[in-house]
């Protein structure tokens, strides 16, 4: 099963990082967010991935034609102009990756339409470039095929942004910092998607999350896969530097690989 990976948008709440790259690239650890992405469903078995691309999109394609001869050993011949790769320890990873450019001012659901051709089987995931979470892709995919609908989404529990206060007349009665069962449920992406989709997508300028998306729940084929646990998209700065406390803290709940 393919996944798309949304990874074109311009990441302008994030702009003090997306001046000069895309944000799937911004890093986490050393390494872009698209990676941590990768690792995630790789981790469950899906090494088989196409990325729309738009806004930077030369930032992604030279980071993964790059990405081979910078994690292997080398044999480089000069005379020949050939370059052999050797695995190194075991650290190669065993990803296709489709690249696609779908521009830099198309929406959503336009660039999904554009990797239509791409895509070999009826059913297939769909996530956004700068999203993570400690998601089991398997459940999930499960999920999705026990009911028969056209489309899941994952439905997530965001932390909120403050602490949580409540009163009884002036006073305090409790305070909680960031409780996250508090907040409601909000679409996180990590879609399963079946074919027909593209049926509700009218062209390149189709927000994805909008008449598609509210036409599937009014015919009943929009189904929710709640997963309680650790997500986190990477949307302004200060969701950035606490993506990268959690990794520096070695407390990375998507962190789900070895």
């Amino acid at each position: 099963m393919k996944t798309i990976i949304l990874a074109g948008g311009f990441g302008s709440r994030l702009s003090e990082e997306t001046e000069i790259r895309p944000k799937p690239m911004v890093e986490i650890g050393n390494r872009p967010i698209l990676w941590h992405i990768l690792k995630i469903y790789a981790h469950y078995g899906y090494n088989d991935f196409l990325i729309a691309l738009g806004y930077k999109g030369e930032h992604i394609k030279r980071y993964v034609t790059e990405y081979a001869s910078l994690s292997a050993n080398l044999t480089v011949d000069l005379s020949k102009g050939t370059v052999e790769t050797h695995e190194q320890d075991g650290k190669m990873e065993d990803w296709r990756v489709v690249l696609v450019d779908t521009g830099w001012h198309t929406e959503t659901g336009g660039r999904l339409l554009k990797l239509e051709p791409y895509l070999d089987d009826t059913t297939f995931m769909m996530t956004f470039g700068d999203g993570v979470s400690d998601i089991d892709v398997n459940a999930l995919v499960a999920f999705h095929r026990a009911h028969g609908k056209l489309a899941t989404l994952t439905a997530v529990r965001p932390p909120a942004r403050f602490g949580h206060v409540e009163l009884e007349g002036d006073q305090v009665a409790k305070f909680s910092e960031k409780p996250q069962v508090g907040e409601g449920w909000i679409n996180g992406g990590f879609f399963v998607l079946e074919r027909k989709v593209f049926d509700y997508i009218d062209g390149e300028d189709t927000h994805f999350q909008r008449e598609p998306l509210e036409r599937l729940a009014r015919e009943g084929q929009l189904m929710a896969y709640k997963h309680a646990s650790f997500w986190q998209c990477m949307d302004t700065l200060r969701d950035k530097i606490l993506l990268q406390q959690l990794w520096d803290d070695e407390t990375a709940p998507w962190k789900v690989w070895p």
